[in-house]
């Protein structure tokens, strides 16, 4: 998945006028969480803050700024979902749309930088008279969620009561997308990429063939590179390669380094006995092989067929990282 901020700077640098439009709180049941964010142009758009009616009039909001002379260079709305919208999750949100141009290179620049090398970060918003005049700092305490946690001069924000005005500022802590490590641009590899693209996760994608690797878009792994890529720190791996023996090297590299929290190997239940058995062989304790994962995807899902295991592989990770980020808790006051 491509960083929002990445997205943003290519359209401005391609001369688009462009709105950033940013859930600031949710109430009751609403379709996105608070931080959800969408960028909007005149023919099209980038994200969701969650479909239907909400959507459609944020949407139109935008582009009424973008087109409108004199327009300002801020709007905070608030929506009650049902009454309002005819919506049937009846919550409520308060959404902030900003005019976004040249003058935000330097800020979306830097949120990218961290947004695509991983680690949680903030973006700070002072309201001016005019203009929201932004900027970007790396957190150093523990992961608050997945999502963005939203912040009004300093407490949580809310979707009811007076909306924020001049001389307020708004905090937004942002847990970048976790890293996938995926080897191999075999069929199965390159449908698997395919699949996690628009999905919440950086995909790092090697190939140790350099001519395969150029073909699909994946970077070449050179002998020198293996060692030290296996062993980088990645939520998720998979490893899927064309060689039975650089699986392996893969494999090994992984369970020494220990960085990778899911450590997925394509095969059969004999193609993990035997690697187990050597892996064993060669040094590896229980509690290193236990984290292997293989056969990959989910269990009773049998298709062989490189878009059916492509779909399977994504779903399960998904449901690890939400898994993952139900036992992570909101750390606001460290803001």
């Amino acid at each position: 998945m491509t960083p929002w901020p990445r997205v943003a700077m290519e359209r401005i640098a391609g001369g688009e006028a462009l709105a950033l439009v940013t859930l600031l709180a949710t109430e009751g049941s609403a379709p996105r969480e608070a931080g959800a964010k969408m960028l909007v142009w005149a023919a099209g758009q980038s994200g969701s803050i969650g479909g239907g009616n909400l959507e459609h009039q944020a949407t139109a909001q935008a582009r009424r700024m973008l087109d409108l002379p004199g327009a300002p260079a801020f709007a905070i709305q608030d929506y009650p979902l049902g009454p309002l919208l005819a919506q049937c999750c009846g919550g409520r949100v308060r959404l902030m749309i900003e005019r976004l141009g040249a003058g935000d290179i330097a800020w979306l620049a830097e949120a990218a930088r961290r947004a695509e090398a991983g680690g949680d970060f903030v973006i700070r918003t002072r309201l001016e008279a005019g203009a929201t005049v932004k900027s970007v700092a790396a957190v150093c305490a523990a992961p608050a969620s997945p999502a963005c946690a939203v912040t009004l001069n300093g407490a949580p924000a809310g979707a009811r009561g007076p909306r924020p005005g001049i001389g307020d500022r708004i905090v937004e802590r942002a847990s970048p997308a976790p890293r996938l490590l995926l080897f191999g641009a075999g069929h199965v590899g390159q449908a698997i990429a395919r699949a996690a693209a628009p999905l919440p996760f950086r995909l790092d994608w090697f190939d140790s063939r350099a001519d395969i690797a150029a073909r699909a878009g994946a970077r070449w792994l050179d002998p020198e590179a293996l060692a030290a890529v296996a062993g980088e720190a990645a939520a998720f791996t998979l490893i899927l390669t064309h060689d039975h023996a650089l699986d392996y090297a893969l494999v090994s590299a992984a369970l020494a380094g220990g960085g990778s929290g899911y450590l997925g190997l394509i095969g059969s239940a004999t193609k993990r006995a035997r690697f187990t058995r050597r892996l064993r062989a060669d040094g590896h304790g229980e509690a290193a092989l236990a984290r292997l994962a293989c056969p990959i995807g989910l269990p009773g899902l049998e298709g062989k067929d490189p878009a059916v295991i492509a779909v399977s592989v994504a779903a399960d990770l998904l449901l690890r990282l939400e898994a993952s980020a139900a036992h992570r808790t909101p750390a606001l006051a460290s803001l």
